[in-house]
């Protein structure tokens, strides 16, 4: 009726008025029913029909566009062809040229094949131009992963190693492959190309090999691909060959008689076999004295070996070792095997003062022979790296790190493997201190067990401890004194990180034990002559006290370190440390006792700044005392920090190195006597600062020297987050800006643990995720460390465990508070593919092991075992995979069971041997 009326008034207006000269109308559709004006395109009268459009006109469409992007592609590929005739020796032109024909795939449709075989023929051609690129090999091997067999994809790998013997780069890359090839692995294959990795290297870097030149930094190259080793056999369980490893190598490097320190590696390990197949007691057993020792006494006839008490209690323990005979057996075999695996991962060997030979030891896997060890041996003879390895056994063993971090190359994902990395926050009631020791995310020796496990010990076995004290004394005094400073540090902080576990075990008991032994080991350290004046120690053994609940204790403690060393002032970093906790930990008491955090905290920071003799805290302070103390620290922060102009920047490393705590006692200072806007400026100025400096050093030295100030830029960035999250949870005050300054510190140090821990509780406060998931998507595309994907899947899986437990909690019938969100568990599936799919996530143990334990605990367990055997093509070596794998699919405990004994993995209680104990 609406168009017969339109129609009519038209006509009726039309025939009243002037002549009017039309155009002619072209309709674009003939007259119909539902366009009886013929108004409508043939697009509009097709959809009132309910019709869609023929194909015809998109398919010209695409026509068009592709012929219009193939003109680029094409465009752009003469651009490459040109530029390499001009330089065909420009590697990453052609590597260039390479990664662009991933565009040709989506441009012309091209299969993955084609692509593979073009890219292999631009490979070639490029390997031709430049054959001696290793890269070019590499990318080529890289491409070819997808073309070939195994068997001749090994075979190539290995001629490109023997063409190329002194690249460190190239032999990581062929051990990360070897491990990683599930149809060919196993344990002793692997373990012996880290063998003849290692004696080659040593062999160009003595100059044995004469055919190939030793490159700039492989003495490092050695030790980084020893230690390498030491943690491959530690994930596969045979922590007996990975502590052998290192005390093989701590006698060959501290303990090597002087006739043989001139000849070759290989002979060097040829003298040393003797010693170690003599019997004699090694690094970390009573009684050790050393390869030197040993040889000597051999010109003389030989030890006269003294009888030692026997110690009958060490194997106490195994007629327990069934807890619950009415368990499952696959939950009894998991249960002994942790068991064992957190007591007997130390070597077995014979006692003489007991009778005992080689034939007494009942499972074999337990005694090393030297063939396992002898091709490993390698030189550390400069002193760094002296030091370096010992601190790298202490860290296997369970102790904290100098700085408590792990290097953040693409190498530590293979090493990360630890849950409490992501499960363990800041303490509520210790909001400044609890980022004194972060973890480090590595399993130590004797703690690898399945994912969901939560025995956690505080430290290690008896027998362990023991060994761990042995290590200690034996290679204290083969350093010099302030390295002797820094492991005797290192020892005092394993003992309060012990006391720390047992705080959030929650076990009294424990705890009250712990606190006797580390209190009685602390005084003992404190109380030898080269220790008395150490503040570093001081420092550590008033904390314990405090952790311990013991205030007055702590606080005279921390007053007598502060009345031995305030003069030094703040050029003394070891004393700002030490201030600097003293007043954090004031200033969490008066806000837990409820009280005004002021004065106490105000009076130590004033007292660093004046640097002149300390009395403790009696009364208020003078006002004029203040103003001194803030003019003291801002002329000291300024001499600290480079200018970005001057010529200093040599020396500003060593001055980045030592700058936290000052900047800590300045900024704590600030908050407690102007508020929190005077200290986020100076931690801006100092944040800034470092950022310039670290621009320049790029430029200038190509950043050699970024390692060393790394911990300390973290330590800035945690300690200004830590006062603001503070500040925020006491006072009024926008989020706004605690979220600004984690995003910016975020956003330059991507794989601090920490910072992410932070950002996961501030974001908590939030109802909407949005924003989390963007900006974590923005910072893991931009680093090669897996750590921002972790915490990324962590904090959806938090969110879904609280939808969940909404859902779970609610009474029949009663509407959700929440709507809930269905999608979470396929955007957590889908954030595990893309972290699996980078190179940096694609071999890392821990993302696989909480894929295969979210899939399963999620309900897909059919998926879940397929992301098992998924995860064996990246990570076959890592044993844990397998025990949480028995955990999650007990039905089929013995085919993963059979497949570790394939692999040469680690079995410790074989499940014939479980019969035979059920039975007893």
């Amino acid at each position: 009726s609406f168009v017969i009326f339109s129609a009519l008034f038209l006509r009726k207006k039309l025939s009243g008025s002037s002549p009017i000269q039309f155009k002619p109308v072209i309709f674009f559709a003939p007259v119909s029913w539902v366009n009886p004006l013929g108004i409508y395109d043939r697009g509009t009268s097709l959809w009132l029909e309910g019709k869609g459009q023929p194909e015809v006109k998109g398919d010209q469409q695409d026509v068009e566009a592709q012929g219009s992007s193939s003109t680029l592609l094409s465009a752009r590929v003469e651009e490459f062809n040109r530029k390499l005739r001009e330089n065909p020796t420009d590697t990453q032109l052609w590597l260039d040229f390479i990664h662009f024909q991933v565009g040709l795939l989506t441009g012309n449709k091209m299969s993955l094949r084609a692509v593979l075989e073009k890219k292999l023929s631009i490979v070639d051609r490029a390997v031709e131009s430049n054959p001696a690129n290793v890269d070019l090999k590499l990318e080529k091997l890289h491409l070819c992963k997808e073309l070939w067999e195994p068997a001749t994809l090994q075979k190539e790998w290995k001629k490109l190693v023997f063409i190329h013997p002194n690249s460190a780069p190239l032999w990581r890359k062929y051990l990360l492959f070897t491990q990683s090839l599930f149809s060919t692995f196993s344990v002793s294959k692997v373990n012996s190309v880290f063998g003849k990795c290692l004696s080659t290297l040593s062999a160009v870097q003595d100059g044995s090999m004469v055919s190939h030149p030793p490159l700039p930094g492989t003495q490092e190259d050695l030790l980084d691909i020893f230690l390498q080793q030491c943690h491959f056999l530690r994930q596969a369980g045979h922590t007996e060959k990975a502590v052998c490893l290192f005390q093989a190598l701590l006698d060959f490097t501290f303990f090597k008689p002087d006739s043989v320190k001139d000849l070759p590696t290989r002979q060097q390990v040829d003298f040393f076999e003797p010693f170690w197949d003599s019997g004699e007691p090694r690094v970390g057993e009573r009684g050790a004295r050393g390869w030197k020792a040993w040889m000597l006494q051999q010109e003389r006839g030989g030890w006269v070996i003294p009888s030692e008490p026997d110690d009958d209690d060490e194997e106490e323990q195994d007629d327990s070792e069934i807890k619950d005979k009415t368990w499952p057996k696959w939950k009894i075999w998991l249960d002994v095997e942790a068991s064992r695996e957190a007591n007997h991962w130390l070597p077995w060997r014979p006692d003489k003062t007991k009778g005992q030979s080689e034939e007494d030891c009942e499972d074999p896997d337990r005694q090393v022979l030297f063939d396992d060890i002898g091709p490993s041996m390698i030189r550390a003879d400069r002193p760094d790296l002296q030091l370096q390895l010992i601190l790298s056994f202490l860290q296997f063993l369970g102790l904290p790190g100098p700085s408590g971090k792990f290097s953040t190359t693409s190498s530590s994902n293979i090493l990360l493997d630890d849950l409490t990395f992501l499960e363990e926050g800041p303490d509520p009631e210790r909001p400044l201190t609890s980022y004194d020791l972060p973890m480090a995310g590595i399993c130590a020796v004797g703690h690898m067990t399945f994912l969901s496990d939560c025995r956690r010990q505080a430290g290690l076995c008896k027998a362990g401890e023991e060994f761990l004290q042995n290590v200690l004394q034996q290679t204290l005094q083969l350093l010099s004194a302030q390295d002797q400073a820094a492991i005797t540090l290192c020892w005092l902080q394993y003992e309060k990180l012990k006391v720390l576990r047992c705080l959030r075990s929650g076990n009294k008991r424990r705890l009250k034990s712990q606190g006797k032994r580390s209190k009685r080991l602390a005084k003992r350290l404190l109380k030898e002559p080269d220790n008395r004046s150490s503040l570093a120690l001081w420092r550590e053994y008033a904390h314990l006290e405090w952790l311990l609940g013991n205030l007055e204790e702590a606080r005279k403690v921390f007053d007598t370190a502060l009345g031995m060393g305030v003069t030094r002032g703040l050029n003394d970093p070891v004393l700002c440390n030490l201030c600097f906790l003293y007043a954090q930990l004031e200033v969490e008491q008066a806000l837990n006792s409820g009280t005004i955090p002021t004065s106490k905290a105000v009076y130590i920071l004033t007292k660093l700044a004046e640097g002149a003799a300390y009395t403790p805290f009696s009364c208020q302070i003078n006002p004029v005392t203040i103003l001194k103390a803030r003019k003291a620290y801002e002329q000291a922060l300024l001499s600290f920090l480079p200018e970005q102009s001057t010529g200093s920047n040599a020396r500003a490393p060593k001055k980045l190195h030592r700058m936290s705590s000052l900047v800590g006692c300045f900024g704590l200072f600030q908050y407690l006597t102007m508020g929190i806007d005077a200290a986020d400026a100076v931690y801006n100025q100092a944040i800034q600062k470092l950022i310039s400096w670290n621009l320049n050093s790029e430029v200038t030295d190509g950043s050699l020297r970024r390692p060393k100030v790394f911990a300390d830029w973290e330590s800035v960035a945690v300690q200004h987050v830590s006062l603001l999250r503070h500040h925020a949870n006491t006072s009024v005050f926008p989020l706004s800006r605690l979220r600004l300054a984690l995003t910016d510190a975020l956003s330059l140090l991507p794989s601090s643990a920490s910072l992410w821990q932070l950002y996961l509780q501030t974001e908590n406060r939030y109802h909407t995720a949005g924003r989390a998931r963007r900006f974590f998507h923005s910072v893991a595309k931009k680093t090669d460390s897996v750590v921002p994907y972790l915490f990324a899947i962590t904090a959806e899986q938090r969110l879904k465990q609280m939808l969940d437990s909404v859902q779970r909690s609610r009474l029949p019938g009663e509407a959700l508070p929440t709507l809930p969100n269905n999608g979470l568990s396929n955007r957590i599936r889908c954030l595990f593919e893309n972290a699996t799919a980078t190179e940096h996530g694609t071999h890392c143990p821990l993302l696989w092991r909480m894929y295969l334990n979210f899939m399963v605990c999620d309900g897909n367990a059919e998926r879940g075992s397929g992301i098992f055997y998924k995860a064996l093509q990246a990570v076959p070596w890592v044993k844990g995979l397998y025990m949480d794998a028995v955990q999650l699919f007990p039905e089929r405990v013995q085919e993963f069971l059979d497949l570790m004994t394939e692999k040469e993995l680690r079995l410790r209680v074989p499940m014939e041997e479980v019969d035979i104990l059920l039975e007893d």
